[in-house]
C-alpha cells in the first residue's frame, strides 16, 4: 500500500511477464528528442507573410513584397501571449506557399529585404527566435515546400533552393526545435510537377540540426494527425508503418494518419493543427468568429487528451501583433484548463497493484491460442466518498506505447456502479464521463508484451458543462 503523491512522484512501472510465447512483433519507442517533443503537450502555430494584407489564404506568388509591412510587429507580445496561454512554443511560416520568406534569404528575391517593412532590413525570423528564447519558448519552422513564386520550382535547381533556405534557418536562427513540412499543392494537372529530393533535406537536418524533429503526413519523427480540426483518432497510436508512401500525396489514408497503426514498426506520433479561427491566416471579417474557451478546451480533450500534441494556429494581424479577442480566448482557455486540472482528488488516496487477479480474463496472446496472464490492475481508493467525472492516465512512454485495452470499474461501498472502457492511453489519456460519488476504482490493463508502464494517475471533478459527450 502507497500514497498516491509517492506513486506520481517516483515512476511506477507495473510488471507482468507473460508465460506464453509472444510473436515477433517489436513494439517501437520514442527518441530522445521525440520525448522532449511529448513533453511540449500544447504550443502555438503563427500563419503571418502577404496572406495577412490580401485577405487570401493561398497567395499566388505575385504579391508585390511592399504589401507585406506590418508597422507594429511585436514578436515580445506573441511570446508573452503564448506564455500567458500555458503554450510552450510557437512554429511560424518562415514561407507559405506563396515563397515568400520571412527572413532575407540569399536565395530568394520574395522576401522581407525587398518589402517596405523597416525599410527592407527586417527579419521576422530574427525578432521572433530571440524572443523566443528570451522568453522561454521552443521555436520552430514551418517551410513550405511548394513555393509559387520561385522560377527554379519545377526543376531540379529548387532541391538546392530549398536545401540552401533550410541551412540558413538552420545555422542563424537556431536552435530550431521543429521543422514542419506541410504537403499542401495546388498546381493542378497542367502546374509544375517538383520531384523533391526528401533524403538529402534529411540529411541536411541531421547534419546541421539533429535535435531537430521533423514534421510531414509521414514524418520522419510527427506525423500528420489527418484532419485539420485538432481532432487525434480513439484510439491513437503512436505508431506508423510510412514505407512505400510518398509526402504530401500517396500518404497513407487520413483515418491511418488519424489512429496510426496498431502494430506499426516507427514511434510517429500525432501532432493535431487546427486554427483558432475559421482560417489560418488573420482575416478582419473573422474577429467574431473565434473559437470559445469551452470549445478550445473541447478540442484539447480530443488531442492531448488521446496522446496527441495540440498545435493551436494563433495568426498575427496586419500590425504584426495578436489581436485582442484572441488573448481574450486563449486566457479563458487556460483559465479552463487550470480550474479543471489544479485539484487532484487522488493526491491522497491509496493505491494498491496486483498480478494476474481472478476477476479478470486471459487473454489469448498467440496465433496457437496459447494463454497468459498478460494483464493487471491496481486500485485506487479514496480517504471518503468522492465525487468525480474524469480520470487521466499516463504510460511512460520511453518504455513504449504498451497498453492495448483498458477498463475502469467504480466502486461505491464495494459494490460495482459502472465502468468505462478504452483501447490507447500514450503520453496522457484523459477520460471524462457523468459524474460518480465513489469511494474506489479500480484499472485493468491490457498489453501487448507483458508489461505496463502507467506513471500516473490522477482524478478531478470539472464542470459538467465541459465533460466530452
Amino acid at each position: 500500500m502507497i500514497t498516491m503523491k509517492k506513486f506520481c512522484l517516483g515512476i511506477v512501472v507495473l510488471l507482468a511477464i507473460s508465460s506464453a510465447a509472444q510473436d515477433n512483433y517489436k513494439s517501437p519507442v520514442p527518441s530522445k528528442k521525440q520525448q522532449a517533443w511529448h513533453e511540449t503537450e500544447f504550443y502555438l502555430f503563427m500563419h503571418f507573410g502577404p496572406n495577412t494584407f490580401t485577405d487570401k489564404e493561398w497567395g499566388t506568388g505575385t504579391e508585390p513584397e511592399a504589401i507585406f509591412n506590418p508597422t507594429q510587429l511585436d514578436c515580445k507580445q506573441w511570446c508573452s501571449t503564448a506564455k500567458a496561454a500555458g503554450a510552450k512554443g510557437i512554429i511560424i511560416t518562415a514561407k507559405h506557399h506563396d515563397g515568400f520568406c520571412l527572413w532575407p534569404s540569399n536565395f530568394s528575391t520574395h522576401t522581407v529585404r525587398e518589402s517596405k517593412w523597416k525599410d527592407g532590413k527586417g527579419d521576422v525570423l530574427k525578432e521572433l527566435s530571440q524572443a523566443c528564447r528570451e522568453a522561454g519558448l521552443k521555436f520552430g519552422v514551418y517551410l513550405s515546400p511548394w513555393d509559387r513564386n520561385h522560377p527554379d520550382y519545377g526543376t531540379d535547381k529548387y532541391n538546392t533552393v530549398f536545401a540552401g533556405m533550410m541551412k540558413e534557418i538552420f545555422l542563424n536562427y537556431g536552435p530550431i526545435w521543429e521543422m514542419w513540412w506541410d504537403g499542401a499543392n495546388g498546381e493542378g494537372p497542367n502546374g509544375k510537377i517538383q520531384e523533391y529530393d526528401w533524403k538529402r533535406y534529411e540529411n541536411i537536418v541531421k547534419q546541421y540540426s539533429p535535435n531537430t524533429v521533423v514534421f510531414s503526413d509521414i514524418g520522419p519523427d510527427i506525423r500528420w494527425v489527418g484532419n485539420e480540426n485538432g481532432i487525434a483518432g480513439d484510439p491513437n497510436w503512436n505508431f506508423l508503418d510510412p514505407d512505400g508512401f510518398k509526402r504530401g500525396e500517396g500518404a497513407p489514408p487520413t483515418d491511418t494518419l488519424n489512429q496510426g497503426n496498431y502494430r506499426g514498426r516507427r514511434w510517429m506520433p500525432a501532432e493535431c493543427d487546427v486554427s483558432i479561427r475559421p482560417g489560418w491566416f488573420w482575416h478582419a471579417n473573422e474577429d467574431d468568429k473565434i473559437k470559445t474557451p469551452r470549445q478550445l478546451f473541447d478540442i484539447y480533450l480530443k488531442s492531448v487528451g488521446r496522446g496527441a500534441n495540440l498545435l493551436l494556429n494563433v495568426p498575427p494581424d496586419s500590425r504584426g501583433l495578436i489581436s485582442d479577442k484572441d488573448i481574450v480566448a486563449l486566457t479563458g482557455f487556460k483559465k479552463l484548463r487550470d480550474e479543471s486540472f489544479g485539484n487532484n482528488l487522488a493526491n491522497d488516496a491509496k493505491m494498491y497493484y496486483q498480478f494476474a487477479p481472478q476477476d479478470v480474463s486471459f487473454q489469448t496472446v498467440d496465433s496457437n491460442g496459447a494463454f497468459g496472464a498478460n494483464l493487471q490492475n491496481f486500485m485506487v481508493e479514496f480517504p471518503q466518498k468522492t465525487k468525480i467525472n474524469c480520470i487521466v492516465l499516463k504510460e511512460a512512454i520511453r518504455f513504449g506505447q504498451t497498453v492495448r485495452k483498458f477498463r475502469i470499474v467504480f466502486y461505491k461501498e464495494n459494490k460495482s456502479v459502472g465502468e468505462i472502457k478504452g483501447t490507447s492511453i500514450g503520453r496522457k489519456r484523459i477520460l471524462t464521463f457523468p459524474e460518480k460519488n465513489i469511494n474506489s476504482f479500480k484499472v485493468f490493463l491490457e498489453d501487448a508484451r507483458g508489461r505496463d508502464n502507467i506513471s500516473n494517475v490522477a482524478a478531478y471533478l470539472i464542470d459538467d458543462k465541459l465533460v466530452e459527450k
